[in-house]
C-alpha cells in the first residue's frame, strides 16, 4: 500500500519577517496615523460645534425678525381697520386688500367670533378651500382661549391645510374687550434658514414639541412631534435661552446640538449634526493617510521580496475561511482559493483547515446541521433547558409491506435499494423542515422526528417568546403541508421511474407511498443527552410523547396531518377561522391562514382530560414556488401537483382524503385511546 510522504516543515518564515513588518506597521500606522487622526478630530469637532451654533443663531434671528414683522404688520392692519371701518367700509376693504398684496404669504387673519379676513388669492394659488379656515378655528377653540387669556404661540396647521402652513396666535384687545388674533400664513417665507444641508439638520419647534418648519415637508404635513427627541428634552430641562451641547442618543450615535429659544411664542430653533458626519472629511483624510502609509509599507515589502507575498495573501484567505466556519458556513467557496502544496506553517494551517471542514461536515450530517452550526457559533450550551417548542413526527404508511416488496424483488441487494429509496424520500421531507425553520431531531427507520424552536434561548414568560412560539407552530404547519406537495411530486416521479425500468431484469422501482404526520406544541426538555462517549441533541417529555401519539392517530382518523388541541389553541385566535375569532381573520394574518377540521372523536390526555385532534386541510395562500425557491433558486412548480396545497388545494378533509386516496373512517368505531397502546413512547 502506497503511503503519503511525510510532511517536512521548512524554516519558519515568521522568524524572518516579524521584526521588519511589525516595526513598519507600528511606526507608520500606529504613530503617524494615530497622531494625525487625534489632532484633526479635535480641531474639526470644535469647528463643527461652532458652525452648528452659528447656524442656530442665524436661523433664530431670521425667524424672529420674520415673525415679528408678520405680527407687527398684522397688528397695524387691524388697528387701521378699526379706524377706517368706522368711517368707510370701502376704505376698510382697501386696507385689507393692500395688506394681503404686501403680505402674500398670509392666508387669513381671524379675530375669532368677530372678524375673518381671507386672502382669496392665497387660497386659489394653493388650490385649497377657504372654508378650511373656519374649520380650523372651530377645531382649536381651546388654543384660542389660551391666546385670549394672554399666551402667544405658534401651531403647525400643515396637516389641516395640506400645505406648509403655520397658525400664529396672540392676544388682542380692542374696544376694551379681550380677544385673540389667529394669523394663518405659509411657512415658505421662513424656510430658507431651515433648508436642507449636507451635514446640519435645522428645524423650528413649538411649546408642544410640534415640528413647525423642517426641510422635509412631509414631516410637517403629517404633524410630526419631536418632544421625545434628546435635544428637545435637553432644551426643556435647561434655563438657558441659547446653548449648545454634545450628547449620545439611545442608538449610541454621537451628536452636536444647539438651540435658541425665541423671545416670544414659546418656540425654539434647533440645529443638530451627527458627529461622524461632521468628521467625514477627517475620516477621509485619515484613510488617505492610511493609503499613503500602506504605500510606504508596500515599498518596504518589495525589499523583502516575492517571498513575503506568499504570507499576506494566504493568511487573509485563511482568516476569511475561519470567519465563515465560525458562522457555521462549513462549505464556503473560499476553500477553493486555498492551496495545500506549501510545506511551511501556512501549508499546515491550510491542510488543517480543510480537514476541519470535512470533520464538521461529517458531524453535521451525523447529528443535525442546525445544531452543529449553533454549537460552532456558541449559541447553545451542553446544559438541558425547558423550552416551548412544536414537535413533529411522521412515518410511512405500510412500510413493512414496502420493505417486503424490496426483499422479494432484490434479495441480498434489497438493503441498498431500500436505503436509496428512503434517502430520496427523506431528503425531500428534510428540505421542507429546513426551509420552514425546523431542526431534524432523529430518524428511526422510516420515521422522522423534528422540532421548531429548539435553538431559541429566551425568557419563557416574555411576550416576545409567546409570539415566537406561535410563529414556530405556523412554520411547522407550513413545513408539513409543503411535505404533502413534495410527496405528490415524489409519487409522480416514482411512477415515471418505475415505468422507465419496467422491462429490465430485476427492474428497479420506487414505491408509491403515503405518510402520516403529527404536530404538538408544548414545553419539553431540550439538550444534549446520552453518555460521555455518545450524546445527541434531542427533546423529551410529555409534549414529545403526545406528538408521537398524534402521528400514529392519522390512520384511524383518515388524515395525513393532525395537530393537537395545544397547537390548535396557539393558532385559533389569529390564523384559524374559529368561534374564538368569530370566524374572521385579520387582514395582516390572511397569508398564514390555516384550514383545519376537528376530528369528531375525543381521547384522554394525562393531566388534561378529554381532547380532540384537528385534521389540517390547507393554507389557502401557500406560495409553493416562493417556499421552495428558498433552497432551490431554479425551482419550478409541478402543475400536476399544485392541487396539494395553496389556492388550488383542498378546502375540506373530504377533499384531502379524495386527493390522497385515504378512506373515510367510520368514527363510530374509532377508539383513539386504544390506539395509544400501539405507540412506542419517546
Amino acid at each position: 500500500m502506497k503511503t503519503e510522504p511525510e510532511f517536512k516543515k521548512g524554516v519558519s518564515i515568521g522568524t524572518k519577517l516579524v521584526l521588519i513588518i511589525s516595526t513598519l506597521v507600528f511606526i507608520a500606522l500606529g504613530t503617524i496615523t494615530g497622531l494625525v487622526q487625534y489632532f484633526m478630530s479635535n480641531s474639526t469637532s470644535a469647528t463643527a460645534e461652532k458652525n452648528n451654533f452659528t447656524i442656530t443663531k442665524q436661523a433664530a434671528s431670521a425667524t424672529e425678525r420674520e415673525l415679528s414683522s408678520i405680527r407687527a404688520n398684522t397688528s397695524l392692519m387691524l388697528e387701521m381697520l378699526a379706524i377706517s371701518s368706522s368711517s368707510s367700509e370701502i376704505l376698510a376693504r382697501q386696507t385689507s386688500s393692500y395688506f394681503f398684496e404686501r403680505n402674500s404669504s398670509i392666508g387669513a387673519v381671524v379675530i375669532p367670533g368677530e372678524q375673518s379676513l381671507i386672502n382669496t388669492r392665497f387660497f386659489q394659488a394653493n388650490e385649497i378651500e377657504t372654508a378650511l379656515v373656519q374649520q380650523y378655528i372651530d377645531a382649536h377653540g381651546s388654543d384660542i382661549e389660551k391666546a385670549t387669556a394672554g399666551e402667544t404661540f405658534i401651531l403647525n396647521a400643515s396637516p389641516e391645510f395640506q400645505i406648509q402652513m403655520l397658525a400664529f396666535m396672540f392676544p388682542w384687545r380692542e374696544s376694551g374687550k379681550d380677544q385673540s388674533v389667529v394669523i394663518l400664513f405659509s411657512s415658505d417665507s421662513l424656510s430658507e434658514p431651515f433648508s436642507s444641508s449636507v451635514t446640519n439638520e435645522t428645524y423650528l419647534v413649538n411649546h408642544n414639541g410640534d415640528l413647525l418648519i423642517h426641510s422635509d415637508m412631509d414631516l410637517m404635513l403629517v404633524g410630526t412631534n419631536v418632544s421625545k427627541a434628546d435635544i428637545v428634552k435637553i432644551m426643556e430641562e435647561s434655563n438657558q435661552e441659547l446653548a449648545q451641547t454634545a450628547y449620545t442618543d439611545i442608538n449610541n450615535v454621537e451628536w452636536y446640538g444647539a438651540y435658541k429659544k425665541l423671545s416670544f411664542g414659546n418656540i425654539a430653533v434647533i440645529s443638530i449634526v451627527q458627529r461622524d458626519v461632521a468628521l467625514k472629511e477627517v475620516t477621509h483624510l485619515f484613510w488617505q493617510n492610511i493609503y499613503l502609509t500602506l504605500a510606504a509599507i508596500f515599498i518596504s515589502i518589495l525589499l523583502i521580496g516575492l517571498y513575503s507575498k506568499t504570507i499576506s495573501s494566504p493568511m487573509k484567505k485563511l482568516t476569511s475561511v475561519a470567519e465563515e466556519i465560525a458562522q457555521g458556513n462549513f462549505n464556503t467557496e473560499l476553500f477553493e482559493t486555498l492551496k495545500t502544496k506549501r510545506r511551511d506553517e501556512i501549508g499546515v494551517l491550510v491542510q488543517s483547515t480543510k480537514d476541519e471542514r470535512e470533520i464538521l461536515n461529517t458531524v453535521s450530517r451525523l447529528t443535525n446541521k442546525g445544531v452543529a452550526k449553533a454549537i460552532v457559533r456558541k449559541e447553545i450550551d451542553f446544559e438541558p433547558h425547558l423550552k416551548d417548542i412544536t414537535i413533529f413526527f411522521s412515518d410511512i404508511r405500510g412500510f413493512t409491506a414496502i420493505s417486503d416488496g424490496f426483499n422479494k424483488r432484490f434479495g441480498e441487494k434489497s438493503a441498498a435499494e431500500i436505503i436509496s429509496f428512503l434517502n430520496d424520500y427523506m431528503s425531500r421531507m428534510v428540505n421542507c423542515i429546513t426551509i420552514s425553520g425546523g431542526n431534524v431531531d432523529k430518524f428511526e427507520g422510516d420515521a422522522i422526528m423534528a422540532c421548531w424552536g429548539v435553538l431559541r434561548d429566551e425568557d419563557l414568560d416574555s411576550a416576545e417568546h409567546k409570539l415566537h412560539v406561535q410563529q414556530d407552530a405556523i412554520n411547522a404547519v407550513r413545513g408539513v403541508l409543503a411535505m404533502r406537495y413534495a410527496l405528490m411530486v415524489y409519487n409522480k416521479q416514482a411512477a415515471a421511474f418505475t415505468k422507465e425500468h419496467a422491462n429490465e431484469p430485476l427492474a428497479k422501482y420506487k414505491p408509491q407511498i403515503r405518510i402520516g404526520s403529527g404536530l404538538n406544541s408544548g414545553r419539553a426538555t431540550v439538550g444534549f443527552m446520552g453518555s460521555y462517549d455518545k450524546m445527541e441533541f434531542t427533546s423529551i417529555g410529555d409534549a414529545v410523547n403526545l406528538a408521537s401519539r398524534t402521528e400514529s392517530s392519522n390512520k384511524p382518523c383518515g388524515t395525513d396531518m393532525l395537530i393537537t388541541e395545544d397547537t390548535y389553541n396557539l393558532l385559533k385566535y389569529d390564523y384559524i377561522k374559529s368561534p374564538e375569532n368569530n370566524y374572521t381573520i385579520k387582514p395582516e394574518n390572511l397569508d398564514n391562514e390555516i384550514i383545519v377540521e376537528v376530528i369528531p372523536v375525543t381521547f384522554e390526555v394525562k393531566g388534561k382530560g378529554k381532547q380532540h385532534f384537528y385534521g389540517v386541510v390547507n393554507m389557502p395562500r401557500f406560495d409553493i414556488e416562493g417556499f421552495f425557491k428558498q433552497s432551490e433558486p431554479d425551482f419550478k412548480v409541478d402543475e400536476d401537483c399544485i392541487c396539494a396545497i395553496g389556492p388550488k388545494g383542498p378546502k375540506t378533509l373530504a377533499e384531502v382524503r379524495s386527493l390522497l386516496g385515504i378512506p373515510t373512517p367510520d368514527f363510530s368505531g374509532v377508539n383513539l385511546d386504544a390506539e395509544e397502546s400501539k405507540v412506542k413512547a419517546n
